[in-house]
């Protein structure tokens, strides 16, 4: 009898569909399977060059703002137009049942004292943020539009940031909710920017990438990756 496989891999490189585990050597651009013991781990990867120019293809689902698939940089990305100046929001991959995380490259501008602000958040709307504030050259942990803590980030304009934001489930009802950022040309730090033990997370929802253009210039997301862990 064949073994069950409990974690899936689904790659989107931006087209529409889901790869199933094969009992062969999997393909050399899909995202390598994780487990997560009891539960199924699924990972989704997002990089935009084959989306059409214009509107957003069904994985991403916008809640709020103007998002749109835009050149940049020789390439495409997931574009935040700033026209109107709201929280845009969109959310991508499956919901989560338990632990989840999302990386993402993110690229804004400042304009005079106008500053953006950006990020990326796990298990719905109600779940942790991680957001650049970039007129204070901080990345915050935010929760229900409060900030629970809060770290110095030398954001620069006019360049690529990378960041990611992972809440794991512990034993019990405990959660530990980890968030780094560095420049996209660098080197990923060893250890996390900021950490917030909570006991009072759901771990149910879906992640998503924000964007705030104050400075009236847009924002441009690429290269997501998400897992989520369902029980």
């Amino acid at each position: 009898m064949k073994p069950l496989f409990l974690a899936l891999t689904v790659v989107l490189t931006c087209a529409a569909f889901a790869a199933d585990e094969p009992e062969v050597a999997p393909k050399p651009e899909a995202a390598p399977a994780k487990t997560g013991g009891p539960a199924g781990t699924k990972s989704f990867v997002f990089d935009c060059e084959k989306w059409a120019e214009g509107v957003p293809p069904k994985e991403v689902f916008v809640v709020d703002g103007t998002i749109k698939i835009a050149k940049k940089d020789g390439g495409k990305a997931i574009m935040i137009d700033p026209s109107p100046i709201v929280d845009a929001n969109a959310q991508l991959g499956d919901s989560s049942n338990g632990t989840a995380s999302i990386e993402a490259r993110m690229f804004a501008s400042k304009k005079g004292r106008s500053y953006p602000r950006f990020g990326v958040s796990v298990h719905g709307m109600s779940g942790y943020r991680l957001i650049v504030n970039c007129a204070k050259k901080e990345i915050e942990l935010i929760k229900n539009d409060v900030t629970v803590k809060s770290a110095p980030f030398p954001w620069a304009t006019e360049t690529w940031t990378h960041l990611k934001l992972e809440a794991r489930q512990q034993e019990g009802k405990k959660w530990l909710v980890s968030a780094k950022a560095w420049p996209a040309t660098g080197t990923e730090p060893a250890e996390a920017m900021i950490t917030h033990a909570d006991d009072t997370i759901k771990g149910q929802g879906k992640a998503a990438i924000w964007g705030t253009p104050f400075s009236e210039m847009p924002i441009y997301i690429d290269d997501i990756k998400i897992e989520v862990t369902s029980k």
